[in-house]
């Protein structure tokens, strides 16, 4: 087992931020608990919020370079945590205390991103699920329920019939299988810089801006990525921002220009303070967002 403790400046909101990532879950106790997988086989990492700073714990081959990533999961290249002014004024002071971190880890965010390409949440959430729990890697440390989700090597092998058996259709295994197949030129985007980063990833074909966007905010850090494509994201902008009930791709975008570089920043203060247009109708299906 290896260890770190990491000062936070404050402000800091150790569960807005570690939650931000898009990887990992909170225990009972607030502890955040991520297996992170690797073809050599999973690390574990714990942290654990402290007063003025965050301790963490790993276990398994890769512990030194997982508690290593520490500073960053926790946003400390963050430096700006608020930003006064215009219309997101309420809802930045709302999440004060946000950092937007990085995992430094390209897999696990393109296994999260093609997942949710087209579907619904809970629809991707059931196939990681199962994925995790039929072929993961069970995950070294103390918790025995923990699992890896399956490493770059080994979705890379499978073919298109068993990833359709956990409910994922032909289009999306076969960006997962083939992003998992580059994953080697796939990783180098952490050493680019962002207009590069994102040219690489929208090389695979199946990987468009959509899904380039959560992979380089995730993994990469970007504090200015956005969803463009989402079914639902330009409905909420525009009622947050503008008390409008509707919006577009387009509309989003004027709306959320004053924060450049930082709006995704604003739209993480919406998705966590949970705020959605009004809601009319029958469910709309979920359009093509790669």
């Amino acid at each position: 087992m290896t260890e770190r403790r990491e000062t936070v400046t404050t402000p800091f909101d150790f569960r807005r931020t570690l939650g931000a990532l898009g990887v990992g879950t909170f225990d009972e106790a607030g502890t955040w608990w991520w297996a992170r997988p690797h073809d050599s086989g999973p690390s574990t990492i714990a942290v654990r919020d402290e007063v003025g700073s965050v301790f963490a714990q790993a276990w398994g081959p890769h512990a030194d370079e997982l508690v290593g990533l520490l500073p960053d999961l926790v946003g400390a290249h963050d430096a700006s945590t608020m930003l006064i002014g215009g219309a997101a004024d309420d809802l930045l002071r709302r999440s004060r205390g946000l950092r937007l971190g990085r995992t430094r880890d390209v897999h696990s965010a393109l296994f999260k991103a093609v997942l949710g390409q087209v579907v619904t949440t809970s629809e991707a959430g059931r196939s990681s699920r199962a994925l995790r729990r039929r072929l993961g890697q069970a995950a070294p440390g103390p918790r025995n329920d923990l699992k890896a989700i399956p490493s770059a090597s080994a979705i890379a092998a499978l073919p298109y019939e068993t990833l359709h058996s956990f409910g994922i259709e032909r289009k999306r295994a076969q960006v997962l299988i083939e992003a998992a197949r580059r994953m080697r030129r796939l990783d180098e985007i952490l050493a680019m810089d962002r207009e590069d980063a994102y040219s690489r990833l929208e090389a695979v074909r199946g990987i468009g801006p959509w899904t380039s966007a959560m992979v380089m905010g995730i993994a990469w850090g970007d504090t200015d990525a956005v969803l463009v494509g989402d079914y639902h994201l330009p409905n909420a902008v525009a009622w947050a921002l503008a008390g409008e009930e509707r919006g577009s791709d387009a509309r989003m975008l004027d709306l959320l220009e004053p924060y450049r570089p930082h709006r995704r920043r604003v739209l993480m203060a919406i998705k966590q303070l949970g705020i959605h247009a009004p809601r009319y109708g029958p469910r709309t299906p979920v359009r093509d967002h790669l």
